[in-house]
This record gives structure tokens, C-alpha cells and sequence, in this order.
């Protein structure tokens, strides 16, 4: 608490010294650039989701974004089913997400569902990489994602609507309706998402390799966004978003089950977020405030069929409800020196229960998470630069150590823009509401999971008239300690423990390519690659015990994307490529296809006619997903629909404009 004292103290100062200096010309922050490079983004390694592959494909949740086009393993049971993520060869709960600085990992699991954020939804994505983590959240012991919204560009009212139809009797509808003027800006944005999601697969758990169709796989999904923007000044901003989800998603059956009776799994769930903000630029100096709440309540059912009628087995909810508040400060004492301080709190209450258990205990927690950052960035020289992040966080009555974050790196090459970067960060994540009450099988004695990573690589940027090609390769270590791991007891339910040590390393290569032909052609490409290896390094728990030395479970070893764009006039050809070799469903690593998942490529294309009319502007789309009918798995007995097709249809009405 000193050190959180301290920070506020020094960062008072800071605000003090600005608004006695009105005589400074303002500036804004983000154009303090030199070498094309922020100084924010020293020694960090990032990717930065651009609008072309964001709305690419509507119908894509933000699950499928990262699968294509990131390093990111997203372990997914098919479309509108849980997708969670493996960062660098971290568990899901080891990577933090925020939506406009708020949490969106779950205080009970710890980790997101990404097959529930529309890729609609999102106009900023970001991914910090390993120690660039700790400027977003503490606890991202793989790394951090930043997702967020921005205000319409368009000045007026402006319309677009889509209306998407595929395979399995599904309908995508998409409506977006903003209005711009000099001082306010709104949006809304509605998406609905409905189908049977019945593919047909040919089932190689089962003798004979029967064709089948995917049963209770089902879903309704809404979701509403509205944003209001509001300057009133030169200085001042006001922001407001909210954001409305309600689902209705069946839990598609296994393919190793035999049986044909009706049993049925359902989740239900309508979650609120909000979240307001205000900022002010005084000279060299941004202030900020943030206040948001979340309300999430999760039900889940199961049915189980009783000689032809069905009879309720499960029906368990949980409720959550977390208020949000944050304060921050930027300033920059001259274009070589910045420094920046935040704190911000979460108080989380939760509540769960399973209905159906007679004599059940439910369980209700709260709980206080508090963190605090100073940040301090110096280029001493146009080629170098230094970094350094500090941060301490706070879950109910425990502190962490001091979680630091180092970054420095060097200008090699100026015209080709070559910079030398590395970093090394200590990081913690405490364990969830679940990991320590659970019931059964919670353990309050968890110890918080500690790392340590270090990161290197070497970036460039070349640009002459019409060509740009920019690439990254960066190298990393990390060791995370007490990593905590749920496993099976002796009295029929699971249990967390810590087990001593894990090592994540590996590469990772990134690039992309923008060529200008002419007048009519123009080409895109987009570029990913990574090794990563996840060993066991813990002792043996039992003489028996085959996991030590061994990859983690669902971690593929290699993975790499391709995302390609052919512009020709009014046309747009697009193709995308990824792959994941093979991956464990045991700790063992069993490599017999009972336990262990094969490698698959996957591709998918599609073409796109724009129209401009006086009235409308209009485009039509064909997708055609899983282009050469790639039988796979994501998880074990699992199954994944083959090829299919969506044709999307926008009409983006024109206004008049009056004349003054």
C-alpha cells in the first residue's frame, strides 16, 4: 500500500507542474513520434488487428480472428460453443482481456469465451505479447488483449445493413445506424445470429465411420451496442458505451455417443457491461476517468432422456455483478520523456448454485481486485530508448509483490526503420473465485502463479511509393511457477493444486505486405508463424506419473496464418490459410488417436462485388468456409462442420445533403 501511495503522490506532483505551465501549446500524446514509433510502444511486442481483417467476415466471432490470424491457439468446440484461448502456451485464464479498460475475464473461471464477442463489435484489437502485458493487466502471465471501440468517422446519419444466409439453416442480420456531428457522435450497432447449426461429418470415433449430423448444437445470439461520444471543447471528451448480450446456445453431443435418445445440454446467458469515461488534455498532461458495471447471469441445463421422456439432471446458474472504476494520468515532461500512472478496482460479487442438488450449499463471495501501474518511457537518443512499467495489484486482503517490466531497444537501421527490442517482466496471477471456493473441490490454500519472461526480437519497416512491407521475429522464454492445475481425487470430484514449474518458449514471426498496382489492382497480405513449446518441469506426483517433460495438453507445437486480399477494381478475392500440427488431450501426450488431437490445415475464401449507386451504396459476398472439406478437430470428440457457404448482402443508404 506505501508503494500504491507513493505512485499517487509522485503523479500529483506531475499533475501540479502541468497545470501551472497554461503557457505550453497543447499537443496530444499519441503524436509524440519519432521513427514512426510511440513511446509507448518501446521494447513491447504487439499485433495490431487492422479494420481489414476485422470485418472481413462479420459472421466470424472474435474466436475465429485470433485462430486465422494470430499465434493464438483457440481451443474451440465449433461455432457459438466455448473458445478459449492459449497465449504462448498459457492456460485460457493466464490471458487478461479488457473491453475499453474493463475486465472481461470472469471472476469465477478466470478466462473468456471469445465465441461470444462479435467481431462487429470491435474497431480496436490489440495483443501485447508476453512482458508488454503488465502496461495492460496484471496476472497475463501468456499475454494481454485490448479490445475497444471508436467513435464514427461520418459526419450526418448513416445507415449499413447486412444480411448473412448459410448453411444449416443460418441467418447472420447486422444493423448499423450512426450519426456525426462537430461536437456529438453516436452509434448503434444490433447483431442477431440464429441457426440449426445440424452439419453433417463423418464420425471416425465409431465402427463403420457412420455420417452424422451434429446434435443440440442449435443458438440464438443477440447482441446490442450503443456509444455516445461528446466534446464540448478542445479539451475535454465524454464517452459512454454499453453493451447487451442474450444467448440461447445447445451443447452440441459428442461423437463417441452412441446412443439416440433426445438428451439435450443448454446455456443460457445475458450479460450488461457498461462503461463511461472522461478525458482532458491540460498542455502536456491527459487526465482520465473510467466507471463501469457488469452484470452476467449463466444458466445451464441438462436433460437426460427417461425411457422417452426427458427429466432434468442439471440445472446450475451463477450471477455476477462487478463495478469498475479507474483514474489515470499521462504526461510528458518533452517528446524524449513520458510517464503515466493508473489505478483501477473491480469489486466483484458473485453468486452460485446448482438447483437440482438437494441439501446443495450455495456459495456467494466478494471480492476487492485493485491494481496500480507507474510507467516511465525515456529516449535519451534518437536510436535508443528505455522503458520501465511498475505495478502492484491487490485481491481481497492480499497483496502481490511488485510486478516489474523492463523494455529497451535500439534503431539499427533508420531507413528501413530495423529496431533491436527486448524485455524481461516478474509477473503474478492470483486464483479465481473458483479455484478457492468452489464447491466441491475448492482450495483456499492456492498460492498466486508467478513468471518470469524474458522476450527478444528484431523488427523492420520498409515503405517506397506504392510497396510496404513490414515483418517482426521475436524469441521468448518464460517460467511461470505454483501453476495451478485441477485434478481428479480419490473422492469423485476435482480439485486445484499447484504444481512446481512450467516452461513456455518458443518463436514467433509476423508479417505483411501492402502493394498499390495501379489504378485497379492492389494486394494484401498478412502473415503469422510460431513454435511454441509448453513443458511439465514439476516433479513427479506419483511413480506413475508420465506427465514431467511433457507438452501441456491442447498446446500445438507449431501454428502459422496467412490472410490474402486481390483487389481489382469494384472486386475483392480473399484467402485465408491456417494450421496447428498435432496437439495432446492428455498430460501423458498418448499419441493413439483416442487421446491425441491431428494436425489440419483449414482455407477459406471469398469474393466480394461492391455497387455504388445515387441512392445506395451496396456489395455483395460469397464465403465458401472450409474450403476443401477438412474433416478435424479442434477438441476431442468434438466434430466440426465440413465445407459451407454464406452469401452476405450490405446496402448502406445515401442522404442528400441540404444545402446551407
Amino acid at each position: 500500500m506505501k508503494r500504491l501511495l507513493l505512485a499517487a503522490i509522485i503523479t500529483f506532483s506531475f499533475i501540479q507542474i502541468a497545470l501551472a505551465q497554461d503557457s505550453i501549446k497543447e499537443y496530444k500524446i499519441e503524436e509524440a513520434v519519432i521513427l514512426g514509433r510511440k513511446l509507448s510502444d518501446i521494447g513491447i511486442t504487439k499485433t495490431e488487428l487492422d479494420t481489414v481483417i476485422l470485418r472481413d467476415n462479420l459472421s466470424n466471432s472474435f474466436a475465429e480472428i485470433l485462430s486465422q490470424n494470430t499465434p493464438i491457439f483457440i481451443k474451440s468446440y465449433g461455432r457459438a460453443t466455448m473458445a478459449s484461448a492459449s497465449f504462448r502456451g498459457t492456460a485460457p485464464s493466464h490471458t487478461q482481456v479488457t473491453w475499453n479498460d474493463i475486465k472481461l475475464n470472469s471472476p469465477m473461471l478466470g478466462m473468456v469465451d471469445f465465441s461470444q464477442i462479435p467481431s462487429y463489435f470491435i474497431d480496436d484489437a490489440t495483443l501485447y505479447h508476453g512482458a508488454g502485458s503488465v502496461g495492460v493487466s496484471g496476472g497475463g502471465l501468456g499475454g494481454a488483449i485490448a479490445l475497444g471501440t471508436k467513435a464514427p468517422i461520418q459526419q450526418g446519419i448513416g445507415i449499413s445493413f447486412i444480411q448473412g444466409i448459410g448453411g444449416f439453416n443460418t441467418f447472420d442480420e447486422f444493423l448499423r445506424v450512426t450519426y456525426g456531428s462537430q461536437k456529438f457522435r453516436s452509434s448503434t450497432r444490433a447483431y442477431y445470429a440464429t441457426s440449426d447449426n445440424d452439419f453433417k461429418y463423418v464420425n471416425y470415433e465409431k465402427i463403420d465411420n457412420p455420417t452424422e449430423r451434429n446434435k443440440s448444437g442449435d443458438f440464438k445470439d443477440l447482441h446490442v451496442l450503443q456509444e455516445f461520444y461528446y466534446s464540448p471543447n478542445q479539451k475535454d471528451k465524454f464517452e459512454l458505451a454499453a453493451w447487451y448480450m442474450n444467448s440461447d446456445r445447445g451443447v452440441p453431443l459428442l461423437n463417441t455417443d452412441y446412443g439416440e435418445d433426445n438428451s439435450r445440454s443448454e446455456q443460457l446467458e445475458q450479460t450488461f457491461r457498461t462503461v463511461g469515461e472522461w478525458s482532458r488534455y491540460v498542455g502536456k498532461l491527459k487526465l482520465g476517468a473510467k466507471l463501469g458495471y457488469v452484470f452476467s447471469n449463466m444458466k445451464f441445463h441438462n436433460w437426460e432422456d427417461n425411457g422417452g421422456s426427458l427429466g432434468e439432471t442439471i440445472n446450475a446458474e451463477s450471477e455476477v455483478n462487478t463495478g469498475f472504476a479507474k483514474l489515470d494520468a499521462d504526461y510528458y515532461i518533452a517528446k524524449q520523456l513520458s510517464l503515466s500512472f493508473n489505478i483501477s478496482a473491480h469489486l466483484h460479487s458473485v453468486s452460485s448454485r446448482e438447483h437440482q442438488i438437494v441439501g446443495g450449499k450455495p456459495w456467494d463471495k466478494s471480492r476487492l481486485e485493485v491494481s496500480a501501474l507507474l510507467t516511465a518511457k525515456y529516449r535519451p537518443h534518437p536510436r535508443f530508448s528505455v522503458g520501465l512499467d511498475l505495478r502492484e495489484d491487490r485481491y481481497g486482503s492480499s497483496f502481490t509483490p511488485l510486478i516489474p517490466a523492463g523494455f529497451m531497444d535500439y534503431v539499427m537501421l533508420p531507413k528501413y526503420n530495423l529496431i533491436i527490442k527486448t524485455s524481461v517482466a516478474k509477473n503474478y496471477r492470483y486464483p479465481t473465485l473458483n479455484d478457492l471456493y468452489f464447491l466441491p473441490g475448492g482450495n483456499p490454500d492456492l498460492k498466486a502463479e508467478r513468471g518470469f519472461t524474458y522476450d527478444g526480437g528484431v523488427e523492420f519497416g520498409i515503405k517506397k511509393d506504392s510497396f510496404t512491407l513490414t515483418g517482426e521475429a521475436t524469441a521468448y522464454s518464460s517460467n511461470i511457477y505454483d501453476w495451478i492445475l485441477w485434478l481428479p481425487t480419490h473422492k469423485g470430484f476435482w480439485t486445484p493444486i499447484n504444481i512446481k514449474r512450467v516452461h513456455s518458449y518458443g518463436v514467433e514471426l509476423k508479417g505483411k505486405l501492402n502493394v498499390d498496382f495501379g489504378k485497379d489492382w492492389s494486394l494484401y497480405i498478412d502473415a503469422n508463424w510460431a513454435c511454441t513449446r509448453s513443458i511439465n518441469k514439476d516433479d513427479p506426483k506419483t511413480e506413475n506419473d508420465e506427465s514431467v517433460g511433457k507438452q501441456l495438453v491442447y498446446v500445438p507445437v507449431y501454428s502459422n496464418g496467412v490472410t490474402g486480399k486481390l483487389r481489382w477494381k469494384r472486386y475483392i478475392l480473399t484467402y485465408k490459410y491456417n494450421y496447428y500440427s498435432k496437439r495432446f488431450g492428455t498430460t501423458s501426450n498418448e499419441p493413439s488417436k483416442l487421446y491425441s488431437v491431428h494436425s489440419y490445415y483449414m482455407n477459406d475464401a471469398s469474393i466480394e462485388r461492391s455497387f455504388s449507386f445515387s441512392f445506395a451504396d451496396m456489395s455483395l459476398k460469397l464465403t465458401v468456409n472450409n474450403l476443401f472439406n477438412e474433416a478435424y478437430l479442434s477438441v476431442l470428440s468434438r466434430p466440426m462442420a465440413g465445407r459451407s457457404y454464406e452469401v452476405f448482402i450490405r446496402i448502406s443508404p445515401k442522404w442528400k445533403k441540404k444545402n446551407p
